[in-house]
């Protein structure tokens, strides 16, 4: 018997399962799959609850694709079957129209039998969904929209470490990225514990890598770096509780926070984070394992912004690049959202 729990995803067996089926259309440079790289063609729909989600929108900013790729920003929780654009005028999504990114899904195929997720880019002309494969839309922004990227984006998947960071790609992916659901779902003793241990061995591990090395591969950021960055940064405020990886919190390992506190900190990934969204989406949606559905008050945020000291390690965040400018007014999350200093 399956138990849904996250959309595309559930339990089986004691275990949980992640659907990795997608609509992996690619939106490329050469058109080859029916969908070019194009100005203000596309439209990138996102929950910025979702760690998934999450990546697209950093890798969009340091990419300084905003003027060319638009986005939605869904609200923090769903139904069993979409995300809604409860955030906007009258909850519809002012480009696209529609209440539900199901609708664009539907617009694809109708007899679409997957998960509704985010991210997802959705094709304006016809308002249909190109791709949610998340994994893959990430990699394209970097290597694919170049021809549009600002002035000084950095390379987030330089060719020369391409096989390093995805080898730890997908250790992170398995261990730490999914590490946590499978903690948080699992259906019994022993599948929790084994996954608890995965996610606490692997996190010792990266710990031990970053203690001399400023970022996971070579000395810039990279794509591996934020997909880490989006897991480490809800371990707090989500995963240490509700998702019972409480071993220590992210704030007690003093490698791992220091390295998330750098990235935090670093334009382009504190300024996308929305804790209200992250803490209200984890608590009010998994009502199997948080049934009352309380969104816990805390914790205290203001330590995001403590020193770090990892600029001793040496290390360039944008390599030959420089930093994105400032979050447009209308992308910005709200004041009462985000981390404040103390």
């Amino acid at each position: 018997m399956e138990n849904q729990t996250e959309q595309g995803s559930y339990v089986e067996a004691g275990g949980f399962k992640r659907d990795t089926n997608y609509l992996t259309t690619r939106i490329t440079a050469d058109g080859s799959e029916g969908f070019p790289v194009v100005a203000d063609r596309y439209r990138l729909i996102v929950s910025r609850a979702c760690p998934w989600a999450n990546r697209t929108i950093i890798v969009r900013r340091l990419l300084g694709l905003e003027s060319v790729l638009s986005m939605g920003v869904c609200g923090p929780t769903h139904d069993k079957r979409s995300w809604t654009f409860d955030l906007d005028p009258d909850g519809l999504d002012p480009v696209l129209g529609i209440p539900r990114i199901a609708d664009a899904y539907f617009a694809r195929d109708p007899e679409y039998p997957r998960g509704i997720t985010v991210p997802a880019i959705v094709d304006v002309t016809t308002g249909q969904v190109v791709t949610n494969d998340y994994a893959q839309i990430t990699l394209d922004l970097s290597t694919e929209w170049g021809a549009l990227h600002r002035s000084g984006a950095p390379d987030l998947y330089p060719v020369a470490h391409r096989a390093e960071i995805d080898s730890l790609i997908t250790d992170i992916f398995h261990d730490v990225n999914n590490g946590v659901y499978k903690c948080g779902f699992a259906g019994d003793q022993e599948s929790y514990e084994k996954a608890y241990d995965i996610l606490f061995s692997r996190l010792d591990q990266l710990s031990s890598r970053l203690t001399n090395q400023r970022y996971l591969v070579g000395d810039t950021i990279t794509e591996v770096d934020i997909r880490f960055f989006c897991t480490l940064v809800r371990f707090d405020a989500v995963y240490h509780g509700h998702f019972k990886c409480n071993r220590q919190k992210l704030s007690e390992m003093p490698v791992l926070w220091a390295y998330s506190l750098d990235l935090f900190q670093t334009p382009g990934f504190g300024d996308t984070i929305d804790f209200d969204h992250i803490k209200r989406h984890y608590y009010e949606v998994h009502t199997d394992i948080n049934p009352t559905a309380v969104v816990p008050k805390g914790p205290d945020l203001a330590n995001w912004f403590d020193s770090h000291n990892r600029e001793s390690l040496g290390g360039r965040p944008f390599g030959a690049g420089s930093p994105p400018g400032d979050v447009s007014t209308d992308e910005e999350v709200p004041a009462a959202h985000r981390a404040t200093r103390g």
